[in-house]
């Protein structure tokens, strides 16, 4: 039986298919962390001690809020709660925003921010605390 343009299940597709977790050490969030390829399914599946966010361009929506909240709705459906570290490349104000918005739900779900902006002052040196170029 084939199936024409009409007769999809669904016209909604999703950038991770459903399927059993992967566990990972460090995953970078495709797309400069557009929303266009990064949903709550895959943060239920792809479960990551670290989060790369990459992105400063708010005109393209980067990074997106939407993939900064499904972060948040997919770990609460994990089955444990080890920590995740999240790494913003760039201090941006979506960033700001949805750390100060959502800082409750995320010490709920055991989700750390590292601030890009922190810097390390050591007797007359000083120099970012987090700084990764990718």
């Amino acid at each position: 039986i084939s199936k024409g343009p009409g007769n999809s299940k669904s016209s909604k597709s999703t950038a991770v298919p459903p399927g059993p977790p992967m566990y990972l050490d460090l995953v970078y969030i495709p797309n400069h962390s557009n929303r266009k390829n990064v949903d709550v399914e895959f943060f239920k599946r792809v479960r990551s001690s670290y989060y790369v966010v990459s992105g400063n361009d708010s005109a393209a929506e980067e990074p997106s809020r939407a993939v900064l909240d499904s972060l948040l709705e997919g770990k609460a459906q994990w089955d444990s709660n080890m920590q995740v570290t999240l790494v913003p490349t760039h201090d941006s104000e979506v960033m700001r925003e949805w750390y100060q918005e959502t800082h409750e739900k995320q010490q709920d779900l055991n989700i750390m921010v590292l601030a890009s902006s922190s810097t390390v002052v050591m007797q007359d040196e000083s120099f970012p605390a987090c700084k990764i170029e990718l």
